[in-house]
């Protein structure tokens, strides 16, 4: 063909002009289908996070989600007071975190969780958090800004960031012999192209598939799956932090200046390891798609891997200081969209004792405080000083009630939140028992768990800082005569200035017992037309209802038998004593 511009000649049927066409047309269709997908990526993702933000979550978890989770909490809790698991698991937090977790990278469901597990315990600390959770709540433009830029970090799908991070610096080194040889294979192939080009064509496509068939089955690329996962999600921390550069508001500097050093510290890192983020990126790139084939192909990701580990090795510090300022920025956009969740909600007014005392006196001053897991839930008001026990049918509310006391103390000292209209108390640790099983494995009964359970509690009341612990049924796995014998000894020795002991109970004998250390409260309910009615609604006083006996003869039980246990009741109310109940005849 002949070119009119230059005068010269052009052959489009020599072959390899035409596969050096074809390969620039794939390259620019390649590129255009990238910058395509890319701005459909943001489209969608802004979409999304409109959609989501002060919405329910409406994620699935699946199994072991949450204990992935919780791993870089339990690498960073160190020596400090944390939500115990007992504790944790009494209250159902792992609920209240998938309430709060509307986060849109690994760093951030990280470090969320990790703030649920590690109260405050000082003005200056809540009022730095709250100042960040209040910016993205008022500031819509920068809040999904910030949003936008977390999403290319995005969440690992193949075990835990965290965990990969603090594995670094002991990870395996890789055996690269096999994986140059197949590449300098394939290099050969190559040259072979211009004398033999069918033959080199199909030795080099056999070759490739021998190299799929090895980075698949590989013992090497098993062994370091999980490592170059870290770097493709380290690689996409970094490539946020360079789009975060622009970010200079004063509400997010000191996590802008923790990025930014980590930035600085792997600023060599890039040029190598292009080709090691992939499949388990938590996205759906089609570049990713490309460069997984890529990878299989010619094991790029695998040559790489040595040099790669060198540049990362002895800077776990930085880069947890790094996802830790990410995390942070994530997980108060969290917080932000829980509270438009709310129906009601306030922040938190702390109290602190006179300069000069040993420790704060333990109080607390709630009102309207509902369950923020309960679909239509009741409102409650109390204000405690000292022991507070709490009587009551089954189901009439006083678990649920307990409970939400020391939910909503944990919310005010993490997230700033409480589920009420207001809420006054000191600094308090929080400790239950509640919601307590036998040990199977370690072969203990339901009763050894339970003194094992309170004693860790007495334990933690004989340091000076405020406490708040919370008791449900104390010793209800013994007998009745030793329960109220210990319990009212236990629940004594609670009652100190500094710790808040709230102790719901059958044995109504405890209300008595502790009458001048612990008020009284009750829920009651009310049983008509052969129907139970539960108002949940917390009352002063210990409960007078005697509803279990009329509930037998609700359900049609001897009415004999019905009277007989009402006598007996009676009786004992006014003497103490059981009546003895002797055989017929």
């Amino acid at each position: 063909m002949y070119s009119l511009k230059t005068g010269f000649q052009v052959d489009i049927m020599n072959p390899y002009i035409t596969t050096i066409l074809c390969a620039a047309g794939f390259i620019l269709i390649l590129a255009i289908l990238i910058l395509r997908n890319e701005h459909q990526r943001k489209k969608y993702f802004l979409r999304m996070i409109r959609r989501i933000y002060g919405q329910v979550p409406d994620r699935e978890y699946e199994a072991g989600d949450l204990e992935r989770i919780s791993h870089y909490y339990q690498k960073i809790k160190g020596d400090g007071f944390v939500i115990d698991d007992i504790t944790w698991n009494d209250l159902d937090m792992d609920r209240i975190y998938m309430l709060l977790n509307q986060t849109v990278s690994s760093p951030g469901e990280d470090v969320l969780y990790a703030m649920l597990r590690k109260p405050l315990f000082s003005q200056e600390e809540v009022e730095k958090r709250e100042k960040l959770i209040d910016f993205f709540s008022t500031d819509v433009q920068k809040r999904e800004k910030i949003q936008m830029l977390l999403s290319t970090v995005g969440k690992t799908r193949l075990g835990s960031l965290a965990d990969t991070i603090f594995a670094i610096n002991d990870a395996p080194k890789a055996s690269l012999g096999i994986h140059l040889g197949m590449l300098a294979a394939m290099a050969a192939s190559l040259a072979v192209l211009p004398l033999l080009p069918v033959y080199g064509f199909l030795l080099f496509i056999a070759l490739g598939i021998i190299n799929m068939v090895i980075y698949q089955a590989g013992k090497d690329h098993k062994i370091m799956e999980i490592y170059l996962d870290s770097f493709g999600s380290l690689l996409r921390m970094l490539t946020a932090a360079d789009e975060m550069e622009t970010v200079s508001w004063p509400e997010v500097s000191g996590q802008m200046e923790a990025i930014r050093r980590g930035k600085k510290a792997f600023t060599g890192l890039r040029k190598r390891a292009f080709f090691l983020t992939g499949a388990n990126s938590g996205t759906d790139d089609f570049f990713q798609a490309i460069l997984d084939y890529v990878r299989m192909v010619f094991h790029i990701d695998i040559l790489l891997y040595n040099s790669v580990l060198k540049e990362v090795q002895g800077k776990t510090d930085v880069i947890i200081e790094m996802l830790d300022a990410m995390g942070e920025l994530d997980a108060c956009i969290s917080v932000a969209s829980f509270r438009e969740i709310l129906p009601l909600s306030c922040r938190p007014e702390f109290i602190s004792g006179q300069k000069g005392q040993a420790a704060d006196k333990a109080e607390l001053q709630v009102e309207d405080l509902y369950h923020p897991l309960i679909a239509e839930p009741v409102a409650n008001s109390m204000r405690a000083s000292g022991g507070i026990l709490v009587t009551g049918s089954n189901a009439s509310g006083k678990s649920t009630f307990l409970k939400n006391i020391a939910i909503n103390t944990i919310l005010a000292q993490t997230v700033c939140t409480c589920t009420c209209s207001k809420y006054r108390a000191p600094f308090m640790k929080v400790m239950t028992s509640m919601a307590l099983r036998d040990d199977l494995s370690g072969g203990e009964s339901y009763f050894m768990v339970e003194i094992r359970s309170l004693k860790r509690i007495l334990d933690e009341s004989k340091k000076p800082e405020p406490l708040l612990c919370i008791i449900d049924e104390v010793l209800r796995g013994t007998n009745t005569i030793e329960r109220i014998a210990a319990s009212s000894r236990i629940l004594y020795n609670l009652a100190k200035p500094h710790v808040l002991p709230f102790a719901a109970t059958h044995d109504i004998e405890l209300s008595y017992i502790l009458e001048g250390s612990y008020s009284n409260y009750h829920f009651s309910e009310e049983i008509t037309d052969h129907e139970v009615v539960f108002n949940y609604l917390l009352k002063k006083g210990r409960a007078t209802t005697r509803n279990a006996i009329r509930l037998l003869d609700m359900l049609g039980y001897d009415p004999e038998l019905v009277r007989a246990a009402k006598a007996a009741a009676t009786e004992f109310e006014q003497t103490g004593i059981w009546e003895h109940i002797c055989p017929n005849g």
